[in-house]
């Protein structure tokens, strides 16, 4: 079928359209980085978490178990509004905004900064990384998982069917090497504390191009 490249400015509106089907379609990227996520130790209990790029909510509902508050933030109103019927919580809060904006949140008022398939729609890296220091408490953590740079010179990105037309809307995305994560991250001021790669968990992809990259940094006291 055709395929559809949205405006690079028009990332909101590709979400909104997706929203509609982005939990039941088949998505092995989204599937294997919610798991990932699973297998972090972080200890939560009594933390306060900021989620970027919360989508449907997929990872607000596990954070949201386990920390005592989650400010869980998207710009995809369609987005937001499936992630909001997913979790009706007290404590947790949503919020529609864009991560390239400055985040509407206090200096040193979380204790982790989490992002999920978000930093590929963003151009500028530096921009996010600095935020994630300015919101993070001391010994706070920030958490980056993104589709692997390898696979988005494959061609991989963003994609789904248009609900409608059977159309490929492939998100607008921008290639990001490893080093521009953890030199982004060094420039904000955090210091990396682990880099993973995640390949598919069958057999036949012991030898495959890893499907996720992940990047785990520390806000050290002063």
């Amino acid at each position: 079928m055709m395929t559809h490249a949205p405006d690079p400015t028009d990332v909101a509106a590709a979400y909104d359209r997706w929203s509609q089907v982005y939990d039941t379609d088949e998505n092995r990227t989204r599937d294997l980085d919610a798991a990932m996520l699973r297998r972090q130790d972080f200890d939560l209990r009594g933390r306060d978490v900021l989620e970027i790029g919360c989508g449907t909510g997929k990872n607000t509902a596990w954070l949201a178990g386990r920390a005592r508050s989650v400010v869980a933030v998207d710009f995809s109103a369609g987005m937001l509004a499936q992630a909001q019927r997913r979790v009706a919580a007290p404590h947790v809060r949503f919020v529609r905004h864009d991560v390239r904006e400055p985040w509407p949140l206090a200096d040193a008022s979380v204790d982790l900064v989490i992002g999920n398939l978000v930093l590929e729609h963003v151009e500028t890296l530096d921009d996010v990384f600095a935020q994630a220091f300015r919101v993070l408490r001391d010994g706070g953590e920030c958490y980056f998982c993104e589709l692997h740079p390898f696979r988005q010179m494959m061609g991989k990105q963003a994609r789904f069917a248009h609900l409608e037309t059977g159309e490929t809307v492939r998100v607008a995305a921008f290639l990001h090497d490893v080093s521009d994560y953890v030199n982004a991250a060094i420039r904000a001021g955090l210091r990396v504390v682990a880099v993973h790669e995640w390949r598919d968990e069958t057999p036949a992809s012991a030898a495959a191009i890893p499907r996720l990259f992940a990047l785990r940094c520390r806000r050290e006291p002063r």
